[in-house]
Parts: C-alpha cells; structure tokens; sequence
C-alpha cells in the first residue's frame, strides 16, 4: 500500500493588490489539504523582499499553515538578515528556506559583499546561531548552473547540511531517473537529512521550456510530445498537464518517496488537482488532514 504524501506549496509575491487578493484565494483553496508549509519567494536579486516579509506575515497571521520565508545572501548585509530572521523568530515563524540567491537584474554573475553572508552554507550557518528554525535548502537534482560539475555541486550541498540543514528541497525535474541518481549520490555523500522533491505542474509548456534553458532543467522529448499542438488548447493542457504530473509523482511514491514540494505558480486547480489524487485530501471534521492520520 502506498502512503498518501505529505506536501508543500510555494508561491510567489504577487506585484499589485488585486494579484495579492487572487493569491489569497489560491492559499485558502488549497490550504485546507494540511500542507507541512507554504514558502514565499524572493525575487532575483532580492527585488522582492518587502512584499515577501508582508506576505510571510499575513500567512501566518491568517491561517493555519506555517509559512517558510525565503531568505537570501543577495542585496543585505547579514546584520540586516540576523535582524530579520529575530524578527520572524519573535513573531512566530519558525521556517526559512536558505538561499544563496540569483543575481541582481543587469548582473551576469553572483557576487557575494563583503558585509553580507557569501554562500547558503554561511547562511544556514547564521541562522542557527540566532534560533532553532526549520531550515530548508535547495538541491539540484541536474546540477546548479554555477556548479563546475555534479561532484561540485553535492559538495555544496554536503556544506548547507554539515551547517545545519534540516531538508532539502529540489529544483523541479520531469525525468525521475535524474532524481534518484541525485538521491543515491547524496546518501553516499553523505546527506542524511530528507531530499523532498520539487514538482512543476505545466500550466504553460513554452514557459517551461524557456524558463527550463535558463535554471539547466531538461524536457524529456516524451514530455513535449505530449504537449504537442496544444498552445491554443488550454482545457487540454490541463488534462494533460495533470495526467503528467500524477504520473510522475505516483513513481516518485513508489520509489520510496514521501514528501512533495509543489511549485503552483500561484495557481490552485492544477495542484489541487493532483493532490487529490494523491490521497492528499481536506482537512476532515475530527481536524486531521488525510496524510496526517
């Protein structure tokens, strides 16, 4: 019997008002499911950062799901973070996702300040100074685009774990092959602490794909097929796009997975969609969500 998962859900900081309003009908849409966590992301560069703390605080003021700020090395100090991630600890939000950031719009490469914290590592190391958070960090189940090679790269990540890592969290991926060859070679790295894989459902498949060149993701030629003709389908899409991921996670399941952590794009039918088929279903009358009981 496979057990029904635990997820999460990430989100972005939407740009206007009436975004934030639609993004509050996603979270509540899908915040009955029991998530572990929803994150909230910065922008490139940190170009996002006020509207992220605002949001972080509004999810933990309002609902029942606790939220995991994004916190990144790029564009402050580390007094700046320290502070910060006090303040957040004080009000109540125990979980960060560590990162060590993209760079600024108009810069081509990272490039770490002096009075700022260089790396992930060096962050996941601060922040457990200040308090006992729940840190989560990012792996790569197809390698950093910084990272001179795969060896590198699960050096990096052994660094964020020895620091103080409590999970990691993947960049989403299509070909699961690619997943468990990361898993295996983090466990003979090393890594004890959970791998939890980041799912992408496909709600727009040229995005993707633009968007896949850029982080290093590849797209099975298989995948594409099924996309196939459908740009101008979107009810298709959807069916297909669902289909996909439940595919892809139903694997994951049996391979010995047991968490998910869904990239929604601010979006709740997809997700919805494939967390119900999952088993994942709405927090019952007795108060316990389905993959809690």
């Amino acid at each position: 019997m496979v057990l029904t998962p635990t997820v999460s859900f990430e989100f972005f900081p939407p740009h206007t008002p009436k975004a934030e309003e639609q993004l509050w009908t996603v979270m509540n849409k899908l915040s009955p499911l029991g998530p572990a966590f929803f994150s909230v992301t910065y922008g490139a560069g940190g170009s996002t950062r006020s509207r992220t703390e605002r949001l972080v605080e509004r999810v933990h003021n309002a609902l029942a799901v606790p939220p995991a700020a994004h916190l990144t090395c790029v564009g402050a100090t580390r007094d700046e973070i320290d502070t910060l991630a006090q303040q957040w600890w004080d009000s109540g939000i125990k979980h960060i996702v560590a990162l060590r950031g993209d760079p600024p719009k108009g810069e081509l490469q990272y490039t770490a300040r002096p009075d700022g914290y260089a790396n992930a590592a060096e962050l996941v190391s601060g922040l457990r100074k200040i308090a006992d958070f729940e840190i989560y960090v990012a792996g790569y189940p197809e390698m950093h685009p910084d990272s001179a090679d795969l060896s590198a790269d699960l050096d990096n990540l052994k660094r964020k774990v020895d620091a103080g890592a409590d999970r990691v969290l993947t960049q989403y991926f299509f070909d699961n092959a690619l997943f468990y060859r990361f898993r295996d070679a983090a466990v003979s790295a090393g890594i004890d602490i959970p791998i939890i894989p980041g799912i992408l459902p496909v709600t727009n498949f040229a995005r993707v794909v633009e968007f896949s060149e850029k982080c290093g993701t590849s797209v099975p030629t298989a995948m594409a097929q099924q996309f196939e003709g459908l740009d101008d389908d979107p009810e298709t899409r959807s069916l297909i796009a669902a289909s996909t991921a439940i595919e892809q996670c139903e694997d994951l399941l049996a391979n010995g997975v047991s968490a998910f952590h869904f990239y929604t794009l601010n979006r709740a039918a997809l997700t919805y969609a494939i967390c119900w088929r999952l088993g994942v279903r709405p927090v019952g009358e007795n108060g316990t969500s389905a993959h809690a009981a």
